[in-house]
């Protein structure tokens, strides 16, 4: 390739190696040496671009130039590629039970026989699917998950980088969306002995590329594009919302996919650096003369080797010469949505990525994205100015986003956020699981993921001998945005050392999926108080019969009880009869029935009943007044929650001894949304 395009000698890329002679630069002061980017807005004759010229003109010079220069072109001789379905089975993800479909795309080799490139793809769907739903399509296999998860499971540091969610293929499925496991290795070798082989291989016959032959990242987001073409027949999928998503390496080639094919409605880009959304002009980090180095250079079209020219027949070129830049990728992919996801260095999302310069690049991306109709990261400052929010502020209003989670070299953070957001674009409203109450099921709403992230850090403080488990009646009483309730809960339980870890709105299956991972783990408190089960009457899932719903809500607490006996063996646990609803008082029954059951299974010893309903209301279930607040009839006052503490005070004592001067129990946490 270097003879075809006249280089003698190319640049050699910086090191990533801080210590190393060579290493890149990381001071912003150097930063940008080219600093202004090419304006996606500007057609090539000066003229300034209006919407319809996006489309007739400005848009196909752009991708004209990366075809070019920087990516390659798909040659017209690109194979047809015929799917079939291999295996359709039942299968489940986490809890939920979905159909699995394995697919072999195969890639018509009849022009050189000796080449296989036949494409794997895995297809899972939500089976209590009532239509089409939404697939994510994902650049990766179902090993590639197994091995990431094995990782995590035994490399506790893999796991921090990782974070506390749910495996994004849970979070999907839960959320009613499918996912489609897209292997790229099988499109086209990660390597550049590979460029005989794979689908560029074919593509040229098993000989070299010409200069404006596709790289890697074309070729994968071709093969992405050819597994979409799939999609759009299975009746299963909503074709008009298919979306692309990968990291690092892949995270390039989502974009790239994106970029090119109009089809996809969404991507999520991650951690994608230096030839993805990090300015090729930026010299902070990987650096261009890194892609056209041996290790990468396969990636780009061989014509990308001029702009790492060191000597040739044409002089030097360097990134300043590019015709195009990371910004005007990101443009092509205008107005759909589009969410750039980064971690942070000190987890492993190195600053070799520069985080900076792609916040920069998305920026100056925003005048195409709110030309054509969309709404964008809405920052104000010019892209040469701005500066990233900080971690964990996410610019999430528009089909244009940015987030920089708390994690490392992964978009697993981001998946809470970027799901709820693309519902709102696409306007999707999933079928609701119906899982019975003793079914561990963590919520999907990023605020509850947040909070578990938050109760594993308080377990892990230690200290606690009293701990308290439910749901919302139980979490605002030790919770720091309820301060009057908080008053309450130290002066009845300072020197006992008691942490709550209650989480609102919560059901027994959500409270069985917060012990079953790592809230109860290693804390080995002395006493368990749990009130739960209310919201599961209040919802529509579940059995229909009032009998039935009550059996099911016991079942749920009798599963709860067991994994505490389980993780903290030697408890004495209290559970407490659930109190009055007057805001339904057709509950009562309900209410009356497993109240009723959880007095028959607990033993008297190591699980107690506990039940003050006779202080709070009379015998026909109405309440005394001003027992629950005015506004909701449902969340106690300090009143009620003193009647509360007054009957477990004596027992606390009991199995404690009385409150001492020091207490060692973690700080109270709250509602992370209200900590915002």
């Amino acid at each position: 390739m270097m003879d075809q395009l006249g280089i003698k000698a190319l640049r050699p890329g910086p090191s990533g190696n801080d210590k190393a002679p060579d290493h890149a630069n990381f001071d912003e002061s150097k930063a940008n040496p080219f600093p202004d980017l090419p304006d996606a807005l500007i057609l090539k004759n000066g003229q300034r671009v209006t919407s319809a010229q996006w489309w007739h003109q400005r848009r196909p010079e752009i991708v004209e130039a990366f075809e070019r220069e920087v990516l390659g072109r798909v040659p017209p001789n690109a194979p047809k590629v015929t799917w079939t379905v291999t295996s359709t089975t039942d299968s489940k993800v986490g809890v939920f039970p979905v159909i699995k479909k394995q697919l072999v795309g195969h890639a018509d080799n009849s022009s050189c026989e000796s080449i296989n490139a036949d494409i794997d793809m895995t297809l899972v769907t939500p089976a209590n699917a009532h239509g089409p739903v939404p697939v994510m399509m994902m650049f990766g296999s179902a090993a590639f998950l197994k091995r990431m998860a094995d990782m995590a499971a035994s490399h506790p540091e893999w796991k921090a980088m990782m974070g506390s969610d749910p495996a994004s293929t849970e979070q999907l499925i839960a959320g009613g969306w499918g996912y489609a496991l897209i292997d790229p290795g099988s499109i086209q070798p990660d390597n550049g002995a590979g460029l005989t082989k794979g689908i560029i291989g074919l593509a040229n016959k098993g000989q070299p590329r010409k200069p404006e032959d596709w790289g890697a990242l074309r070729a994968w987001a071709w093969g992405a594009s050819r597994g979409l073409d799939y999609l759009e027949t299975d009746k299963i999928v909503d074709a008009r919302r298919v979306g692309i998503e990968g990291v690092s390496r892949f995270g390039k080639a989502a974009l790239v996919a994106m970029a090119f094919d109009t089809r996809f409605a969404v991507v999520l880009v991650g951690s994608s650096g230096e030839g993805g959304a990090k300015p090729h002009r930026r010299n902070f980090g990987e650096a261009v003369e890194n892609l056209t180095g041996s290790g990468e250079y396969h990636w780009m079209a061989g014509a990308f080797l001029k702009y790492g020219a060191a000597e040739a027949s044409f002089g030097t070129r360097n990134a300043g010469d590019l015709p195009v830049d990371s910004n005007e990728l990101i443009a092509l992919c205008a107005p759909r949505l589009t969410f750039i996801s980064y971690g942070i260095p000190e987890k492993g999302d190195a600053k070799w990525l520069d985080q900076q310069g792609s916040f920069m690049a998305t920026v100056a991306a925003s005048p195409v994205f709110r030309l054509l109709g969309a709404k964008d990261l809405e920052v104000t400052q010019d892209y040469h100015t701005a500066k990233m929010p900080p971690v964990g502020t996410g610019l999430l209003d528009g089909q244009l986003a940015w987030r920089q989670h708390d994690g490392g070299h992964t978009d697993a953070p981001n998946w809470k956020y970027f799901i709820p957001w693309a519902d709102k674009f696409l306007n999707y409203h999933a079928a609701p699981w119906e899982l019975p109450a003793d079914q561990p099921v963590f919520r999907t709403d990023p605020n509850s993921l947040v909070a578990h992230s938050q109760l594993l850090g308080k377990a892990k403080h230690g200290g606690i001998d009293v701990y308290f488990e439910g749901d919302s009646i139980t979490r605002r009483w030790g919770a720091i945005d309820y301060p009057d309730l908080l008053a309450n809960w130290k002066q009845n339980f300072f020197g006992w050392n008691a942490a709550d870890f209650g989480w609102g709105a919560d059901q027994t299956q959500n409270i069985l999926w917060r012990l079953e991972n790592g809230e109860l783990d290693a804390v080995n408190p002395k006493v368990v108080v749990l009130l739960a089960g209310t919201n599961n009457l209040g919802h529509a899932s579940g059995p229909g019969d009032a009998d039935a719903r009550a059996d099911d809500v016991t079942r749920g607490l009798h599963a709860i009880v067991r994994v505490i006996q389980t993780k903290a063996p030697a408890a004495t646990i209290i559970v407490m009869g659930l109190f009055p609803r007057n805001d339904n008082i057709a509950l009562m029954p309900a209410i009356d029935r497993i109240n009723g059951n959880l007095s028959r299974f607990a033993d008297g010893r190591k699980v107690r009943y506990l039940n003050i309903n006779d202080k709070l209301a009379g015998r026909d279930g109405r309440l005394f007044d001003g027992m629950m607040n005015a506004k909701d009839r449902l969340h106690p006052t300090v009143k009620t929650y003193q009647l509360w503490a007054d009957a477990l005070k004596p027992v606390l004592t009991e199995l404690l001894g009385p409150p001492v001067a020091v207490d060692h129990a973690p700080p109270p946490t709250g509602d992370p949304a209200a900590q915002r």
